[in-house]
Order: structure tokens, then sequence, then C-alpha cells
């Protein structure tokens, strides 16, 4: 009996180490494959559901590039390829003459040049009714050249006659012809 009883120990000592060694050899590396397997499934899954997200996006953003290119077109337009500014100054001028202002001055500035683009800053002064100065103003806005009011400056004379002295600091931009050579 007492060598029936060792040797069910030992039959269940070597069932404990089996099963032991199948839980820690075999079952342990497996279930770790697994959950790396199952997380990379997870961020298979994730960017597939990002990239039907951004598949949905597709049809605005080609919108938005078409918008950008004209854009682009009118930038083109509206900032030309060297200063040609002589004849943007004297087109000023005879949009102030159109408006009835008078004492004009237009004076250019120092030219600021940039990485593909660059700025002369621009001078104007003259007298005139606030009508005609907004006028003026409009008229200056609708050109095919870019201009930007840098600041502008209203007094009113000192009789209150309803005559107003500007001043208005601007800029006109145009695009750097590139480098020969």
């Amino acid at each position: 009996m007492l060598f029936l009883e060792k040797r069910q120990i030992v039959i269940f000592c070597l069932a404990g180490v089996m099963v032991s060694g199948f839980v820690l050899l075999r079952y342990l590396p497996l279930q770790k494959k697994v959950k790396i397997v199952r997380q990379a499934i997870d961020a298979q899954k994730s960017v597939i559901s990002r990239a039907e997200d951004e598949k949905a996006q597709l049809p605005a953003l080609k919108e938005q590039l078409l918008n950008l290119q004209k854009t682009m077109q009118k930038y083109q337009i509206n900032v030309p390829a060297g200063r040609d500014w002589g004849v943007f100054l004297q087109r000023i001028a005879e949009l102030m003459n159109k408006c009835n202002l008078k004492e004009q001055q237009i004076q250019p500035g120092d030219e600021i040049k940039a990485d593909g683009l660059n700025c002369i800053p621009v001078s104007i002064q003259c007298k005139g009714r606030l009508k005609q100065i907004f006028e003026f103003y409009k008229s200056l806005q609708s050109m095919e050249r870019v201009v930007r009011i840098e600041r502008v400056e209203l007094v009113n004379n000192n009789e209150f006659t309803g005559e107003l002295s500007m001043q208005t600091r601007a800029d006109i931009y145009y695009r750097a012809e590139p480098k020969k050579g």
C-alpha cells in the first residue's frame, strides 16, 4: 500500500510538473503573443478608421484646393512681377484727381525687399471732403494691384468747413523677378 501511495504521489507530482510546465512554457507565452496580436489588430483598426475619416474629408479638401488655386491666380494678377510702380503712382494721382482732392502729394519710400515679395511704402497726402476721401479709398480698393493701407489720419481744418486733411501710409507689393544665371 505504501508503494501505491508513493506511486500516486509521484503521478500527482508529475502531473503537477507537466501542468506547470505547460502553463509556464506554452500557455503564458502564447497568451502574450495573442495579446500582442490583438493590440496590432486594434492599432490597424484605428488606422483604418482614421483613413476612412480622412477619406470622407477629401471632397472638402479638393474644394479648398480649388479655392486656393483661384486665390493664387488672383495673387499673381494683383501682385505683379516687377516694380512698375511709376504707372501705379500715376494711377493713384488720377484717382485723386477724379475724386477732386486738392494739395496732392504722393511720395514713395525706401523699398523693402523680402524673399520673393517686395514692398514699397507710399505716403499719400491731400485735402478734400469726407465723401471725396472715401470715394478715393473705394477706388483704391478696387484697383487691380494689391494695396495695403497701414495708417490713415484725417484732420479737420481749423474753420470746421468740412474740408479734411488726409495722410495715409500705404504699401504696394510686387513679386521679385527670379535671378537669371
